[in-house]
């Protein structure tokens, strides 16, 4: 399971890492597992993973559940909504290339933007549900 869920963030980290638009957005180098001190804002992380099996009698799978959390110090929303719209662009429904893995699917099951009073950040969260197969 936990392969699994190592290979699925990778191939997140690429399919965000790797657009254009969402990098204007955000500037060069800022998705994160962990965000480093002292870094810029705006910035994405990668929150909580919850992986449970998702076996039939024939086939092998796990179910995931994944965080990616938005922070930016912007006035207002906008900027927060407008990084979260990208990534959902970019994963919702994406046809993402895993090694040893087949995605059957991955969704947008919920998403939610605060300030958070003590930080004086915008913090967006978007949770997301992908089915994976072990490959043939």
């Amino acid at each position: 399971m936990t392969k699994s869920a190592a290979e699925l963030q990778k191939s997140i980290f690429a399919a965000l890492g790797g657009d254009a638009a969402l990098t204007s957005l955000l500037g060069a180098g800022k998705i994160h597992d962990l965000a480093p001190g002292h870094v810029a804002f705006p910035y994405i992380t990668f929150g909580r993973t919850s992986v449970f099996d998702w076996s039939t009698g024939t086939e092998s799978g796990d179910e995931h559940l994944f965080t990616l959390h938005v922070w930016s110090t912007a006035k207002g929303k906008k900027e927060t909504l407008a990084i979260m719209e990208r990534a959902k662009t970019l994963l919702h429904d994406a046809p993402l290339e895993l090694v040893g893995y087949h995605l059957v699917s991955l969704r947008l099951e919920f998403s939610e933007v605060r300030f958070d009073e003590d930080a004086s950040v915008h913090h967006g969260l978007m949770r997301f549900r992908a089915l994976i197969e072990v490959a043939g």
